[in-house]
């Protein structure tokens, strides 16, 4: 009897560790009609890029089993054939399902057995292709002159078409609530700014209106997307929405970025990998813009985040340039006073930066044979030329130690500002100001302090001209 128990009791354990194992397994058959294709390929979504994940080897008569050693973690992945047509499908929690199609029509006849997310997603992608192609259409419509009288009722359509999409995804959302397919159709639901009624008597109605519009709409901009489901980086949405946000959503200024970085940070929810995914996308983002200012986004990231211990992926070696990096990003922010520099001048005297006497003050580095610079230096002559009236001098620092260029260079295109060398950087002006190349153009204003940085030649006047507006409104 005592045997009999056991032997039960080992079989019901087995049969419930198997079941686990196999729940907990990948087995996706593919059953693919006329093709000659011997193999196809299964990539994933990492941000704006793919990458191939496996090779499957199909049979024949096109059939397969997709059954890999590690279950792949759930996200938007491709299936590619040699030719490489291909076609996306969502890797579910549950991956036992059959992907069927007709090589010369997969797009048409592509079916999913054993997946209902897949199934609906594929009635999606269906539903969004017609309602691009009747927007399409009526948007011709009412760009044809010879249609101008149908505009009111092609513009009808347009809204119409744009309700009946929003108000399915929301169905469809709603339906498979928790699946990586419903937290992929919210976040595509727009964010709906209100019509904000404007108190009579307001100066500025039109300004009022704007800026209201635009707090609602950063303030709600993630409210349709989990920052915390890694599932979605392994999609184009993340990637997508943390570019809108950025580069759309947001004023480019630095500080309105840098008080909204901390509240991203805290949606990721603790989650590791969104953590991760978040913060280095900032930096790879902030680290490329060319934006004005956006290094001391950089700065900030790098000293709340990387330099403190809080990213825990990257190597010494990264960490060592990051902090080398900081060093000389931290002297030359903008709105810091600049380090002041004396050196020796084509005129035999010593100046110094801060005992200039002018409103403006354009600090140039250049060289001699830099062939930007021969560019940059002909522009900037004619501006210092043009506006001596505007109390703007220029403090133009030689990076090189060829004496003779220098001053060859000055005499023969007659430079009549202040010409400048340290031919030994005993002042460290290619570390306070951070110059890695020329020709590089600081704007400093009376008082000494960085307005404008690595700023072409010719638009220093346009930019002090707008600075100057700026000032006289405050």
């Amino acid at each position: 009897m005592a045997r009999i128990i056991v032997t039960i009791l080992f079989t019901v354990l087995y049969t419930t560790i198997a079941s686990g194992q196999e729940d907990n397994q990948c087995k996706i058959k593919l059953e693919f009609k006329n093709t000659d294709s011997t193999f196809v390929s299964i990539a994933y979504h990492i941000g704006n890029k793919q990458y191939i994940k496996d090779t499957v080897h199909l049979d024949e008569k096109g059939n397969a089993v997709y059954s890999p050693e590690v279950k792949p973690e759930q996200g938007l992945y491709l299936l590619v054939f040699p030719d490489n047509q291909l076609f996306e499908f969502i890797m579910p929690e549950d991956q036992h399902f059959t992907v069927a199609g007709d090589k010369n029509d997969i797009m048409n006849t592509l079916a999913f057995r054993g997946s209902k997310e897949n199934s609906a997603f594929i009635e999606y992608r269906k539903r969004w292709a017609d309602f691009q192609e009747k927007t399409r259409r009526y948007s011709k419509m009412m760009n044809d002159p010879d249609q101008r009288d149908k505009n009111n009722e092609s513009e009808k359509k347009i809204r119409k078409a744009q309700e009946d999409i929003l108000d399915y995804i929301k169905t469809k959302a709603g339906e498979y609530e928790g699946t990586l397919l419903s937290a992929m159709l919210y976040s595509m639901l727009p964010v709906e700014v209100p019509d904000f009624n404007i108190p009579a008597g307001v100066s500025n109605p039109d300004s009022l209106k704007w800026v209201m519009g635009y707090n609602y709409n950063k303030n709600h901009f993630w409210d349709n997307l989990d920052l915390s489901d890694p599932r979605l980086i392994r999609t184009p949405i993340l990637q997508n929405k943390l570019e809108t946000f950025f580069s759309k959503v947001l004023i480019p200024d630095p500080d309105t970025i840098m008080k909204e970085i901390p509240h991203l940070v805290s949606m990721t929810g603790g989650n590791e990998e969104t953590y991760r995914y978040v913060i280095s996308h900032m930096f790879n983002h902030f680290s490329s813009s060319q934006v004005m200012g956006h290094d001391e986004v950089v700065l900030m990231l790098a000293d709340n985040y990387y330099l403190n211990g809080k990213a825990d992926w990257v190597s010494d070696k990264f960490l060592e340039d990051l902090k080398n990096d900081a060093a000389r990003i931290r002297p030359n922010i903008i709105g810091k006073e600049a380090v002041n520099l004396t050196m020796q001048t084509y005129a035999g005297i010593p100046r110094a930066l801060h005992d200039i006497k002018a409103d403006y003050t354009i600090l140039y580095f250049w060289e001699p044979n830099c062939g930007h610079c021969k560019k940059s230096t002909p522009v900037l002559k004619e501006l210092y030329e043009n506006n001596r009236d505007k109390s703007i001098e220029v403090f133009a620092v030689c990076t090189q130690d060829n004496r003779d260029d220098w001053e060859q260079y000055i005499a023969e295109n007659e430079l009549s500002w202040i010409n400048a060398w340290d031919p030994d950087r005993s002042t460290h002006f290619d570390f306070y100001y951070n110059v890695t190349a020329t020709p590089m153009i600081y704007i400093l204003n009376s008082k000494k302090e960085i307005i404008a940085k690595k700023i072409p030649a010719d638009r220093i006047i346009d930019f002090i001209d707008s600075y100057k507006r700026i000032k006289g409104s405050n």
